[in-house]
């Protein structure tokens, strides 16, 4: 009887190599993107859910807001695609929480592959859906009457700042859903904390009809930013300060999220 020796891709000090990592995290974020497959009510959340949203603001409030609904959608399409790019992220924390109730990290963590590989891959799976949610309602936007009138240049400029302050915010979504008990209070908690501050920005209506001291807090709000920014480069006007703010926002959600995340699943992974 002969024996073979498994050769794996670790370094002198045991960790696995960087290239190793860099291949197990694309097989998590596969694993993450197969398992719509096996479980279609997943695309009501990255599919309908966008689709019902786009409708609803369209054709409910387009006529009392701007008069038209194809007026209103082409100022609000920008708000509605941020608003359900921030509800999706905490799907990234319902995922993690509900694969660490049913002890799929325990199983993973048996596996010779980086610890950070199923963390990282959920984020890019994620992320992978954001894009597709967004070309979705973009596209159904465009059928309803919304022009990109930003050229090609805008259109990605758009989509690569919608990704970066996605990537940021996955970093909250992370520790929520290392801290919470369970998927349920996952989403109370997601719901408590979005709602208000899409609904207290420019997403859907113009800073200037709010109240003086609630304006005070619009201004200030990321979701202004990064709804302002998103529509400057779709369809026109400013662009520098609202990028700007938009990146340092993400920046600081980042810099504030991601190591508290990290510290939680190193303790609790």
């Amino acid at each position: 009887m002969s024996a073979t020796t498994l050769t794996a891709p670790l370094t002198k000090s045991g960790r696995v190599r960087a290239g190793a990592g860099v291949r197990q995290t694309g097989t998590m974020a596969w694993r993450s993107l197969v398992s719509v497959k096996h479980n279609p009510l997943e695309l009501v959340d990255y599919s309908i859910t966008p689709i019902m949203f786009v409708f609803l603001f369209t054709f409910v409030f387009g006529g009392q807001m701007a008069g038209s609904p194809q007026d209103y959608l082409q100022y609000a399409l920008a708000g509605i695609i941020v608003q359900n790019t921030l509800f999706m992220s905490m799907y990234t924390a319902m995922s993690l929480n509900n694969d660490l109730t049913k002890g799929v990290f325990d199983r993973l963590r048996s596996l010779p592959i980086a610890r950070s590989a199923p963390l990282f891959g959920r984020i890019t799976a994620d992320l992978a859906k954001q894009l597709w949610a967004m070309l979705l309602m973009i596209a159904l936007g465009s059928a309803l009457g919304f022009r990109i009138t930003g050229g090609l240049d805008g259109f990605l400029g758009a989509a690569l700042l919608l990704m970066i302050f996605a990537a940021a915010v996955a970093w909250s979504a992370v520790l929520i859903g290392m801290l919470a008990g369970d998927p349920e209070k996952v989403q109370v908690f997601a719901f408590t904390l979005i709602f208000p501050i899409t609904f207290t920005s420019s997403a859907f209506v113009r800073v200037e009809t709010m109240p003086g001291w609630l304006q005070a807090w619009v201004d200030v709000n990321p979701v202004t930013h990064l709804s302002d920014a998103f529509r400057g480069l779709l369809v026109g006007g400013e662009v520098a300060a609202p990028v700007l703010w938009s990146l340092v926002w993400a920046a600081g959600i980042a810099a504030v999220f991601l190591p508290l995340a990290m510290r939680a699943y190193r303790r609790r992974a």
